[in-house]
């Protein structure tokens, strides 16, 4: 079967459905620990932007869409903030499933938050963050990434340690 083309630039509805399965994800999960109170929130933000700081300073500066529109937005929002990196250090950069760790507690947290909740008091509201936390944080994204983002990225043709992560063709 033949490999999609590679976007040069992702058009705008897939850069939508990818930032709102995460705006959707990050709203949901304050909403959960808003009932713990406005601390919680205020930690799980800061924990969320020095994440996105983390890949918009240290990786989206050496991808291929540094400054152009990547499927998430990411590029030119690292463009206007960073400068540009190197993409030969992209390309030989190795991801570890302890390197996305952090990036799962962004929702794995609300929905250990949202057990005890219910632990407590039973309430459906919270029953229904936790359940769809759990099918955006599995399924969305993974909709996203395989369906929207990496089908189509550039990146991957000259060296993603992503793709070499989660290919499961070639184990």
């Amino acid at each position: 079967m033949q490999e999609p083309e590679c976007y040069e630039k992702y058009p705008a509805r897939i850069v939508i459905v990818s930032s709102m399965v995460s705006l959707l994800i990050w709203g949901m999960g304050a909403i959960i620990l808003l009932r713990f109170g406005i601390l919680w929130v205020a930690g799980y933000i800061l924990f969320i932007l020095l994440l996105e700081f983390r890949l918009l300073s240290g990786h989206c500066v050496d991808c291929y869409y540094y400054g152009k529109t990547c499927a998430f937005g990411k590029g030119r929002l690292s463009a206007l903030f960073f400068a540009r990196g190197s993409p030969e250090k992209f390309s030989s950069m190795t991801i570890t499933g302890k390197d996305i760790v952090p990036d799962f507690l962004v929702f794995i947290i609300p929905v250990l938050a949202g057990i005890l909740l219910l632990i407590q008091e039973f309430t459906w509201t919270v029953l229904l963050l936790i359940v769809a936390l759990l099918l955006l944080g599995f399924f969305g994204t993974a909709l996203v990434r395989g369906q929207l983002a990496c089908r189509y990225c550039k990146q991957k043709e000259r060296g993603c340690p992503a793709a070499q992560l989660f290919d499961t063709a070639k184990k």
